[in-house]
Order: C-alpha cells, then structure tokens, then sequence
C-alpha cells in the first residue's frame, strides 16, 4: 500500500468515530442528516446528488478530502449500479417525447447515508485507500449574505478531482468554481452539485478540457431550464470556474462571476466578464430581436443585468448559456488566483484586491487563513450591498520567495562564485525555519510540515440559506500526504488514542446554525480564534472627566453623538420638569404672564469643560 502505516491507522480512526457519531443504518422514521435542497431529482442527477450528500456529511465531520473523495465515489457507484426503480414515484414528468421518472430525493438521501456507511464499515476491515501526491494547494474561501435577504451564492471546491471521478491516467487535477444565483438559489445550487458531473462525462475531456468545459456549461444550462419548466422555477445563475489540469489552467465563464491571476504581485487579466453594455452582447441581444436598455443599469429588456447565465428560461435565448473559455500555461510564476461573484469586482479593483492580500501575507507572515476574509470586508466596506463570495487559491507556498525571473544566469553563475557548503546549510536552515512557522516538521514536499494545515474543503458549501452569520473555509493541500508527528492535523482523535493533540473543526450541533445542512463550527486553539469573526464587544465610552494632553477636562459625550444624547436626556429631565413645575404654579397663582424667567437648560459648566453644541440640519 502506497499510504504509510500511520495513515491507514489515522484514517482507520476518522472511519470509526464517523461511525460511532453516525450509528447506522437510518430506519425509516429518522430525519436524514441533511435534506437535499429538491424535493425531486431525475435520473441525470442522481450521480451528483450523490457525491453532493457524501461530501457535504463528510465534510462536516472534517474529513480529509482525498478520503472523503474516496468515499464520495465508492458510494456513489453504489448507488448507479443499484436498482432506483422502487424510489421512483407513482407520477412522472412529460418533458417533450419522453417521459422522466421522478425520484424522492429524502428516500434517495436516506439510501445514500446507509450506503456510505456500509462502504466506511467494509473500509475498516479492508482499507483500499491509495494516497495520491497532490500539488500545493492552499485555499482560502470566504461568504457572506450581506445585506441582501437570501444568500444565492454556491461555490465548489474540489482539490483531488481525480479520486473524485476515479481518473487513473490523468495528471493531477483540480476544479474551483463560483455561482451566483439570481431570483432565487435554485440554479446556482444546481449548477454547482451537477457541473463538474457533466464535465467529466463528455467525450472530449481527457483531451481538450476547455472544450469540454463549454459542452459542460451547455448541458447544466439544457437541464436546468427542463427542471425549471417541471417544477415552475423563474431563476438563473452566473458561474465562473477554473479547472487545473498538471501545468495548465483552464477558464470558463458565464456573465458576470470573475477571476484574476496574480504573478510576481502584478494582477493578469484572464476574461472579460458578460455584461450587456459590451459592445459585442448588446449587438447579439439585438439580433435576437431584444434590446438592452437603461434602468438604474444596463438591462436586457430592463431586466437582467447580465448577458449570460445558466437558467433564466424566460429569457432565453437573449441569455444564453453559452461559455466562453480560455487556457493558460504556467510556468511556476503564478501566485495565485481569486475566484469572486460581481459582489466582490464591483467594488474591488484587481490593484485593491493585490494590496490587500498582499498586506495581509505580510502582516500574518504568509498565514492565509484570513485572506478571503479580508477581501470580502474590503468590497463590503468599498458600499457592496450583495451577495459575496471569494475564493483565493494559492499556486505556490506564499511562505517561500518569488522564483527569479533570470533562472539560467544564476544556474551558470553558481559554479564560478563556488559558495561552498555553508550557503547550502544556510538555505537549508532557512528552509527548517519556514516549516517550523507553519507549526510542522520537515517531510520532504515543498518544504511544508504538518499535513494539512486545515483540511475542510468545501463542496457546494454547506447549506447556509438560512444563515446570518458567514462561512469560511480553508483547505490546504501538499505533495506527501499526512505527517502525524506534526502540530497540526486532519481531525481531532481522543486522548486515549496516544497521538499528539491537532487543530480541528468541529461539527457545530447547536442551534440554531446546527442539525441537518449546517456548516461546522470553526476550529479554536489556545488563544487563537477561529475563521469566523467573533462577535466584537461595542466600544465603551471613556470617562466622562477625561483629561486632554494639555491638562484640561474634555466632556467626551460631544465625541460620540449617541452617547452624549442619552446623556443630555439623563441630565436635562429633572430640570425641564421642575421648569415647567414651577411655570404651572405661577400661572396658577398670578395668572398668565408674558414673561417667565426659565431655569438653566444645562448643568453647571466647569471650568475648562468644552460643551457640545449640537446643530441639527436636514439632509436634502
């Protein structure tokens, strides 16, 4: 077996509590773990609701995603290759000439978690597990719903696309993408579970991935507006998504979802993004016959104010759903990419966006954890009022230098200047001294100790509709699989299991964020917080005597407004009301009179004491 023995015994471990917590199999009055988001799937979708349900469950107990990609498929062909029939329902659905079974996906849900129990069963006593050699990478992933009433953001995370999709003769590859829904969640949540499904089913794949990539935004756009028109769905998605196959990337897109590269700290312009005021879409609108008009933005037919999108029936075939798509070759410059809804790029420039990851890396010294999480608050403070999402995925270990620009003339130059073997210990010690920041040991890959950091990708993430807080997420990915010698670690075991204690996330179980379809809750070391933001403490107000530099007294109320009302409020009662006491009383006794002397309207004044004067004007 390719995988050491500490990692078949780790793993081994993950699979018997997961079993413990998940004690099989469901009977049939017990809810399922997690509801699928549709009442009814066809047939085409089952597959990807499969894996969808098993790495979603997975996931949430902070299993590694290379195992809990293993599981995902082994299950999976489980279920093709069962008999569906006895879910499907008494009524189907006429879509044109045919006629499509329809199957209910609680029963569905309920088969897939008993099944994937069996496999974790059949795993302990057998453990087929084959440890792959991933590339690097980090990723750091950040959403928020804002100040919008839903979140109809997906996204998808998938760093081992092979064990996936059981790819044996493909170099090592990885899918990142971002949908952004439109009146309503529905399609972006189908896009983003069925996808990546029908991209490694078409036939031009292994070849020409690119192309595949456009048949594959095709497809999910042809069977979302059919499940559209079965269950009366009025909604769409953008999506933008980019697949790493070895040394080439690849990019596709649909309206106005975007992402950038980043080489040598300089921003690369990858695509344009789908919008009607470009020259091009508004020309093809008005060839169908459409119009792109004005309407706070561009709009087609006052609409929509994208151009392309999967969905959207009743807009067809002005938004279309065809992608465009592009490669790229890298050559080890790359820093890394940020995949984002138009939440994000309305309000962060690609220059902005640089300055800000890159403040942040120096400041945490390489630590990406918070990188996604800084970007979302820079487009949130910029005035974003929608939906958003990022995602950042490093191509390098941000920890180690640049690569020269000039490799060769170094090459040459080294044997003349003969450093000697102390250059060499140097380099090597400075190499220790980036692990040992990441909180690991040396194992040999990329000098990066500690495998993962965090190990929590996100499939299509889970299931914050409801939510008011945001998700983070952040998985790291290196070439040598698991060291358990290190600081850090997949998932926590008990002490009794005799290895070291690790950085875990732990299923969030409480309301009203837990139970079925909620994300888990982030991991807390000793004095270190989670991803999510704590809720911060309100600023409390100085005292009210405090002294200025100069020595004098200054009434701070004046600095902060709210403050300083309620104050006043407090301060000004007693004496309005013993005014308007002793105005009674003289009217009783005297009569009216046309003049009054009125009490002070503000305390004492010390000396010294700058009071406010509050100017009410009104805002036109």
């Amino acid at each position: 077996m390719a995988g050491s023995a500490n990692e078949e015994k780790t793993f081994k471990r993950f699979l018997e509590l997961f079993l413990r917590e998940m004690r099989p199999p469901l009977q049939e009055d017990v809810p399922v773990p997690m509801r699928p988001f549709s009442d009814l799937i066809s047939e085409d979708e089952v597959e990807g609701e499969c894996l969808d349900l098993c790495l979603q469950l997975l996931c949430k107990y902070n299993c590694p995603f290379s195992l809990a990609a293993a599981l995902a498929r082994g299950t999976a062909d489980s279920i093709l290759q069962s008999d569906l029939s006895v879910y499907h329902l008494n009524k189907s659905v006429e879509d044109g000439t045919e006629t499509l079974p329809q199957i209910d996906s609680v029963k569905l849900a309920r088969l897939v978690y008993n099944k994937l129990c069996e496999t974790c069963c059949h795993w302990l006593k057998e453990f087929p597990y084959r440890r792959r050699h991933l590339p690097y990478y980090e990723t750091s992933i950040h959403a928020i719903k804002n100040m919008r009433r839903k979140m109809e953001d997906k996204h998808m995370v998938i760093p081992d696309f092979n064990t996936l999709f059981n790819l044996q003769d493909q170099e090592e590859q990885a899918f990142f993408a971002v949908f952004d829904g439109h009146g309503g969640v529905d399609a972006a949540i189908y896009a983003a579970n069925h996808l990546h499904v029908n991209l490694v089913r078409q036939e031009m794949f292994s070849q020409d991935p690119g192309e595949a990539l456009w048949h594959a935004f095709k497809l999910t756009d042809e069977r979302f507006v059919q499940k559209a028109s079965r269950e009366n769905l009025r909604c769409g998605t953008t999506g933008v998504v980019t697949f790493l196959r070895g040394h080439t990337l690849y990019v596709a897109w649909l309206g106005d979802s975007q992402v950038m590269m980043v080489r040598r700290g300089q921003p690369v312009e990858l695509m344009k993004p789908h919008k009607p005021d470009r020259e091009d879409e508004k020309k093809r609108i008005e060839a169908l016959g459409g119009c792109v008009i004005w309407f706070g933005t561009w709009r087609v037919n006052g609409s929509l104010s994208v151009s392309r999108a999967i969905g959207d029936s009743e807009h067809k075939p002005y938004i279309c759903g065809d992608a465009d798509h592009t490669t790229f070759n890298l050559d080890g410059s790359e820093d890394y990419l940020i995949l984002a809804c138009d939440g994000f790029y309305d309000t962060v420039n690609p220059d902005e966006a640089v300055r800000v990851v890159s403040d942040h890396l120096q400041e945490n010294n390489g630590d990406t954890a918070m990188v996604a999480h800084k970007l979302v608050a820079s487009a949130r403070d910029a005035g974003s009022s929608d939906n958003i999402t990022v995602i950042v995925v490093f191509l390098r270990d941000p920890r180690l230098p640049p690569p020269s620009e000039e490799p060769e003339e170094e090459a040459e130059e080294e044997p003349v200047e003969d450093p000697g073997e102390e250059e060499e210990e140097d380099v090597e010690a400075l190499q220790s001294e980036l692990v040992c920041q990441d909180g690991g040991t040396e194992n040999g890959g990329k000098n990066r100790g500690g495998w993962p950091l965090q190990q929590c990708s996100a499939p299509a993430d889970l299931a914050y509709e409801d939510r008011m807080d945001s998700f983070t997420d952040r998985t790291t990915l290196s070439i040598t699989g698991p060291d358990l010698h290190a600081e850090t670690g997949c998932f926590r075991l008990p002490a009794s299991s005799g290895l070291p204690p690790v950085r875990t996330i732990t299923p969030d179980l409480i309301s009203p964020y837990g139970g079925a379809g909620a994300a888990w809750r982030p991991y807390q070391d000793e004095g270190l917080s989670g991803y999510r933001q704590n809720p911060q403490p309100k600023p409390r107000v100085p005292s009210y005597s405090q002294h200025t530099p100069d020595g004098q007294l200054l009434e701070v109320a004046a600095l902060f407004p709210h403050e300083g009302r309620r104050k006043r409020r407090m301060e000004f009662m007693p004496l309005r009301r013993e005014s308007q006491r002793l105005i009674r009383r003289a009217r009783e006794t005297y009569g009216p009179l046309s003049c009054m002397p009125y009490p002070l309207r503000s305390p004492e004044r010390k000396p010294g004491m700058a009071f406010p004067h509050v100017i009410h004007s009104k805002r036109v």
